[in-house]
């Protein structure tokens, strides 16, 4: 039998897609805590329906009142009370931190269960410098502060990991190939799942694959460090024939120029000779 969980906050990370990615630690202290905080309890439900645990579930996220922060701490002084996210490592670019803080200014104990994180496997995959790197969350939205992040991380010098939707990944890259032109780009999709991927190359070459196959599932960024990486020259034919390998002429040139911001009539007229 195993032995009773102290009194405090336990930050459990919880599987990024394998459910066979959870830690047998994490599997005790979720049986062994009094309540278990999560980001979306329906989520969360259906984790412990797997692991065959019946819990108390308490929501919180990032729009949780301070009511219900004092509500889960006050529980943690007396008993375990683990906090869990929809998936991975709580905290990273996921609530908690506000929780933890709190926690630790009231003297409660916080300890942390080590597990899966979308950011260190992707760095993991990407074959990128891995010895220093900096990980920045989410791009943001609108275009404009896309590219101010991007010039102002652009010069530190280490690896750059960002988290980012599907929807905004062709976006993402061509921001990425004017602000920090020559380096090169991995992205890593689906982790731990059936159709996981990581395909590395310049932003102009992601972005004419998955223009032609557009992704789907959440997706890590992870950005060569200036000078570390060599520059990847655009190679037309190569991306020509990519292109149009699933799309029409037009479709296909119209990608490759966007890509590049070489001119479509010149484009055109190499494509039909590639044609």
């Amino acid at each position: 039998m195993d032995a009773p969980l102290s009194p405090g906050l336990y930050i459990v990370a919880t599987p990024i897609g394998n459910l066979g990615d959870i830690t047998l630690r994490a599997i005790t202290t979720l049986r062994g805590v009094a309540a278990v905080a999560c980001e979306d309890t329906r989520v969360t439900g259906k984790l412990l329906h797997h692991l065959e645990i019946k819990q108390r579930l308490i929501r919180y996220d990032d729009h949780a009142s301070e009511a219900t922060r004092d509500h889960i701490l006050a529980m943690a002084a007396e008993q375990p009370v683990a906090l869990v996210s929809d998936a991975g490592t709580p905290l990273i670019s996921d609530p908690g931190f506000k929780l933890v803080r709190a926690a630790r200014e009231r003297g409660v104990a916080v300890f942390s269960l080590p597990g899966p994180s979308a950011a260190i496997m992707a760095l993991t995959l990407a074959g990128l410098p891995s010895d220093r790197f900096l990980f920045a969350g989410f791009l943001p939205n609108k275009d404009k502060a896309r590219r101010d992040v991007l010039r102002e991380l652009g010069a530190v010098n280490a690896t750059l990991v960002f988290y980012e939707t599907s929807p905004r990944l062709t976006d993402a890259l061509t921001a990425i190939g004017e602000e920090l032109a020559g380096r090169e780009v991995a992205v890593a999709r689906e982790l731990t799942k059936r159709f996981e991927e990581c395909r590395t190359g310049s932003p102009a070459e992601l972005i004419t694959h998955y223009s032609a196959s557009p992704p789907r599932g959440e997706i890590v960024l992870v950005i060569a460090p200036p000078g570390d990486a060599p520059a990847v020259e655009h190679d037309v034919d190569a991306l020509l024939r990519a292109a149009l390998a699933t799309d029409k002429a037009s479709q296909a040139v119209a990608a490759v120029a966007k890509a590049t911001g070489l001119d479509r009539k010149v484009l055109y007229t190499r494509a039909m000779e590639l044609k």
